[in-house]
């Protein structure tokens, strides 16, 4: 199935002045067929960023942050556990130096999933760091994400991102947020679309970073 979501994310509580950071993230997942035992699956993760003032007198800005892809190989008759692999590649898209590293930085990712009886549970995982040996990209990312499955197409669910910048401070690395929500398959005429409604509440945080975030998703669903 390809599929196109626009995953709206609107923290509140960001940055020094405890203000509103909108990060709308543009995620198209096409998959293609490489043999007859194998799926590439294509990720990309797109960011129109809305940052609010940071540092006194130079405003706010809006615009692209850094563009993550990932390649997942995949069998495509799996079995109960249904597995990618592949690389993770963070592209200097920013169109700010506030909105993003500015630099190439890759590493590998790993995606696991099942789906016992009414439920999907899974895991991705990935680190990268900079290809430039003078910028310090060492980054973590994470998502855990479990739904139950109910009639008419809803679904309870949770999928926090669990992020570690590993060249931070200690005590100023992991974020660790909790929280989930609802999400629902329907479709409008014959187009199958989903729509996704979260909140989520950082347990552990940088200092500056958001407090809590409200996560409103709606996808294009396109089956091959």
């Amino acid at each position: 199935m390809i599929s196109l979501p626009l995953q709206n994310n609107t923290n509140f509580g960001f940055g020094p002045g405890d203000d509103v950071q909108n990060i709308l993230n543009i995620q198209p997942v096409i998959p293609v067929g490489l043999s007859k035992k194998w799926n590439l699956i294509n990720r990309a993760i797109i960011p129109v960023i809305y940052q609010p003032e940071i540092v006194p007198g130079e405003g706010s800005t809006t615009g692209l942050g850094d563009t993550s892809y990932t390649g997942f190989i995949s069998p495509r008759e799996p079995g109960k556990l249904i597995w990618g692999v592949g690389p993770v590649i963070s592209i200097p898209t920013s169109t700010n130096d506030a909105l993003g590293s500015g630099e190439w930085a890759a590493g590998p990712s790993v995606v696991l999933l099942g789906m016992p009886g009414s439920w999907v549970v899974g895991v991705l995982v990935s680190n990268f760091w900079s290809f430039d040996s003078d910028a310090d990209i060492n980054f973590f990312f994470s998502q855990i994400f479990a739904n139950y499955n109910m009639k008419k197409g809803w679904f309870f669910t949770t999928q926090p991102v669990i992020t570690a910048n590993w060249e931070a401070e200690s005590g100023q690395q992991w974020t660790v947020p909790v929280g989930g929500g609802v999400w629902r398959v329907y479709k409008i005429g014959k187009q199958p679309v989903n729509t996704l409604l979260q909140a989520y509440y950082n347990i552990e945080k940088p200092e500056f970073a958001a407090n809590w975030q409200l996560r409103i998703q709606f996808s294009f669903l396109f089956p091959k």
